[in-house]
């Protein structure tokens, strides 16, 4: 009975490191690619509303978006799941929202009538 025991708590403890890893690694990638500096706040809002809630995203803003890059996108996103607000959101959908928003973009900004 002992051993179960301290093999729930090594499993919490290896839990709980696994997320606070997660937010360092979230925490750096954005600091350290400015990540936060990159998008006006009326774009950075249009963003967060086609992924959390229901919405679309302009064409100035995807090109915001994109210039933003991937990785700071997806790290923003994952730090914005770990806020305790969005505790009730299935992070499976917003991780699904959050790359089709981009893949859009990305879509949008390639899109030769746009580039002419």
């Amino acid at each position: 009975m002992a051993s179960l025991n301290v093999y729930s708590v090594l499993v919490v403890l290896f839990l709980t490191c696994g997320v606070v890893m997660a937010t360092k690694e979230n925490n750096q990638i954005i600091k350290e690619n400015n990540c936060e500096t990159k998008m006006g706040l009326p774009c950075v809002l249009e963003a967060f509303t086609s992924i959390f809630n229901t919405g679309s995203i302009s064409n100035k803003c995807c090109g915001e978006l994109v210039v933003l890059g991937k990785v700071c996108h997806s790290a923003l996103v994952k730090r914005t799941l770990e806020n305790p607000v969005f505790k009730d959101l299935n992070p499976a959908t917003i991780i699904a929202k959050s790359i089709q928003t981009w893949n859009y973009c990305l879509t949008l900004i390639d899109s030769p009538s746009l580039s002419a």
